[in-house]
């Protein structure tokens, strides 16, 4: 095992160094923090406590803080790898100032949805536990905004191949390890299964519909749709329910409503904007085909490399060709046929180019 740990520490120190100032200030933060932890109670300061949440203390400092607080080092060593992983793989697709805005606005939200939540339950049970006893912080809530955006960027891609689980399963999956975890009592109380719910959801929102990029505003393509985190039995009434929800939100202005869109650009093609689809769907999909077709090259050129009996007979052939006598240079070969052309010199185009465009969620 020692013998692993420089490497480790290696790889680590190598990997920190390319990433940005964001990622690295966050996770020097979260190593200070837990230091301090060590002299002062830094999860009752820093964290969020659903009492102290609301009025009449009104800590919200406390919504910023909880997700660089730490008490165990396993849970440091959680935190600064799931920062580390948005800054490799959602860094150079979003920017640094994108991966801030992002993981301000899941933590925020994943704070206060979890505050109002064992609010709500104080008030149906009564138990003073549920805001003075909780801690909400750490790693889980950004953890679950990770893996949603994950599953948006790169949602095919195999994590395990036996048995086989893609990307984006994530998000279901780590909630259901930390519930594990929680029944078999290793978790003290249900705040980071709560945290970890809340942020994949305030993540997904945010993603799904208020997101800026060169396009436009959010991702209402079908990969994305609330109900494709669901298994496929359920996605039909997980759909029509978050679909009731879609329309509320419209009336309360909360949501914007995507309707069709005709965008007749040149006069040689026309754009049509359907609904069902989106261009970053469509994107994701042009990589993958481009990424089979990689592989099937490759397989080709491979096959190639051996020589072939047909191989050797076209040498034989070609050695006979060279001891028969050329043609004369009166002999004419007959002229190529000629491709028809436009009289006008220039060549028609019909193409059709269909952009995809956003649904209901």
């Amino acid at each position: 095992m020692n013998r692993y740990l420089p490497v480790a520490r290696q790889h680590f120190l190598s990997a920190l160094a390319s990433t940005s100032v964001v990622v690295k200030s966050i996770c020097a933060t979260v190593i200070l923090l837990y230091l301090l932890s060590w002299a002062a109670n830094t999860t009752y300061l820093l964290g969020v406590t659903p009492g102290f949440l609301f009025p009449p203390n009104f800590w919200i400092w406390t919504l910023l803080t909880h997700a660089v607080v730490e008490q165990h080092v396993f849970g440091v060593v959680a935190n600064i790898a799931t920062v580390m992983v948005a800054g490799r793989l959602l860094e150079p697709l979003w920017g640094a100032l994108e991966l801030l805005i992002f993981f301000a606005v899941v933590n925020v939200a994943a704070g206060l949805l979890s505050g109002l939540s064992y609010l709500l339950t104080y008030a149906a049970t009564f138990d003073l536990d549920y805001l003075f006893a909780v801690r909400v912080y750490g790693a889980p809530a950004f953890l679950g905004g990770v893996l949603v955006a994950l599953k948006q960027t790169a949602g095919d891609t195999t994590v395990l191949r036996v048995p086989q689980v893609r990307l984006k399963a994530a998000p279901a999956l780590a909630l259901l390890a930390i519930a594990v975890l929680r029944l078999a009592g290793l978790l003290d109380t249900s705040a980071s299964l709560a945290g970890c719910g809340y942020g994949a959801l305030s993540g997904w929102v945010y993603l799904r519909f208020y997101q800026r990029h060169p396009r436009g505003r959010g991702d209402m393509s079908d990969h994305f749709a609330f109900a494709s985190f669901f298994p496929e039995a359920l996605q039909p009434a997980v759909g029509f329910a978050a679909g009731l929800v879609h329309a509320a939100l419209v009336k309360m202005k909360v949501c914007r409503k995507m309707v069709k869109r005709y965008d007749v650009g040149a006069p040689s093609s026309i754009t049509i904007s359907l609904p069902g689809t989106d261009p970053q769907d469509a994107e994701r999909r042009r990589q993958l085909a481009l990424k089979a077709l990689n592989e099937r090259l490759k397989r080709v050129e491979d096959q190639s490399a051996w020589p072939s009996m047909e191989d050797e007979e076209d040498d034989e052939d070609e050695e006979v060709r060279t001891d028969t006598p050329l043609l004369s240079s009166r002999e004419t070969l007959p002229p190529a046929p000629s491709t028809t052309q436009n009289p006008t010199g220039q060549q028609e185009s019909s193409i059709i180019s269909f952009e995809d465009a956003p649904t209901h969620s």
